[in-house]
């Protein structure tokens, strides 16, 4: 029998078995917030269970993440995808009014799709396509986009009318500010800085450690909020497979038993405009998905210098073909498109090198499935500081950019401002392309532009004239 550290070739990629296991715990501590907020928003929809989504995006999450470990052996992670979920429930269901089983068949295209650009090569050829000022650019708007997730989650960050975002308050002396309100952005930064420090001093661990160090504050501080643990333990079902039940009465298989009944949309709109939808909504969900996974393999590897000599995502076709299984697997379990994690550069970060990272974090997330209230007690603020501080670390690659040679500097910034300012890894990509394209045609370098080139630029603005 071949052990797991001969199988994953983690001696030869420099690495350990207990360093990657410690990367994969990493990895899905800061993923595990999407068991709780993607169920939470499928719960909107009519006759849709949060227990059904919750076991729903933990099956597809470790099917996912246990092909992208055996097929490529890297040490990323694939669960359902924000951004595709939020446009599945607000757009396509309670906006074009399709119902959740009539979506589902749309991530089922996405993801057959998927599977033939794969298999015939095509997505790998799109990705080379990508012009070079914006491949250095991706980690660069990867790190500002996941960190701005973790400000934001942590409630540093708040939306505000006249500036869009600012800066929360802590002023206690103004009335308005509670310090049971702010207390949990104060331990986002503690953990942040324990990060930094146990770094600088090369514990291994950093992150996993500042995460548990984050969980334990919050909770002891919880103990100076009155009423902080009142209700604590109401409505947690410690019945590890009440879950169960919900998924599949109201998920599993709902993409064929419903899905393919489209008479309720058709009473208002013609076959037709059913077709036109179906197309073009279909063609949106891939192309987001796509760009996204490409986004995420480059930016996460080249975080963790896991690049080959080439610069490429080593066994990225690999890589791909397991996030379109993903994407099928979760919409026969009633879950919008699965793709790659930016949050698995936490677990790089932690040294991760190879699939024996992603298996361990496939494992925890079937673990997750009888364990959710357990799940859930990570807070979010101590998750958030991993987030930032792994953005910090990915924006090193921005000095590679000759931010002196306007073709390089323009698109290579769009790239990396757009993602954290649109909430979208997929919107700055496509800045990056189809700026650089512009440029080229009128600065007389058209010829320069490779024919991979212009495609993606043209389904880059499909795609938005689809979603927008």
């Amino acid at each position: 029998m071949v052990s797991p550290e001969k199988f994953f070739h983690v001696k030869e990629a420099g690495s350990t078995v207990k360093t990657e296991v410690l990367a994969g715990v990493t990895t899905f501590m800061t993923m595990a917030y999407i068991l709780m907020v993607n169920s939470g928003m499928f719960a909107e929809l009519p006759g849709v269970s949060y227990n059904a989504i919750y076991i729903a995006t933990a099956i597809s999450a470790c099917i996912g993440t246990v092909l992208i470990g055996l097929l490529a052996n890297i040490p990323l992670a694939q669960a359902a995808a924000m951004g595709s979920n939020a446009f599945f429930v607000y757009t396509v269901c309670l906006g074009f009014g399709l119902s959740y089983a009539n979506a589902l068949v749309l991530i089922l295209l996405d993801g057959v799709m998927f599977i033939l650009l794969t298999v015939t090569g095509l997505r790998k050829k799109i990705f080379e396509a990508i012009p070079t000022a914006v491949r250095v650019a991706i980690p660069a708007g990867v790190g500002l986009f996941i960190a701005f997730i973790g400000l934001k989650d942590s409630g540093i960050v708040v939306a505000n009318e006249s500036t869009f975002v600012s800066l929360a308050s802590f002023n206690l002396l103004s009335g308005n500010v509670t310090w049971g309100g702010i207390f949990p952005q104060l331990v986002t930064l503690a953990a942040l800085i324990a990060i930094a420090v146990l770094t600088c001093k090369r514990v291994k661990g950093a992150v996993l450690w500042g995460i548990l160090g984050g969980t334990a504050l919050y909770y002891l501080l919880g103990l100076t909020v009155p009423g902080f643990y009142e209700g604590f333990t109401d409505g947690m079902n410690f019945n590890p497979f009440a879950a169960f039940g919900d998924f599949g009465k109201y998920a599993f298989g709902k993409v064929f038993t419903e899905g393919f009944d489209f008479s309720a949309y058709l009473a208002d709109h013609s076959a037709t405009e059913l077709a036109l939808m179906i197309a073009t909504t279909a063609l949106a969900f891939c192309l987001v998905d796509m760009f996204d996974t490409i986004g995420t393999l480059y930016g996460a590897c080249a975080r963790g210098n896991l690049l080959t000599e080439e610069g490429e995502v080593p066994n990225m076709d690999r890589a791909m073909l397991a996030d379109a299984i993903a994407t099928t697997a979760g919409a026969i379990c009633g879950t919008s498109t699965v793709s790659s994690y930016v949050e698995a550069s936490a677990g790089i970060a932690e040294g991760g090198k190879t699939g024996l990272a992603a298996m361990v974090t496939g494992a925890l997330f079937f673990v997750s499935m009888f364990l959710s209230p357990i799940a859930m007690l990570v807070p979010g603020c101590a998750t958030a500081a991993a987030l930032v501080y792994v953005g910090i670390m990915m924006m090193n690659c921005a000095r590679n950019i000759d931010w002196l040679k306007t073709e390089d500097a323009v698109p290579a910034f769009l790239t990396l401002a757009i993602m954290p300012l649109t909430y979208n890894i997929s919107y700055g990509i496509a800045f990056g392309v189809i700026s650089h394209t512009f440029i080229s045609v009128f600065t007389g370098k058209a010829r320069d532009v490779k024919a991979g080139t212009w495609v993606i630029a043209a389904l880059f603005a499909v795609m938005f004239f689809v979603t927008h």
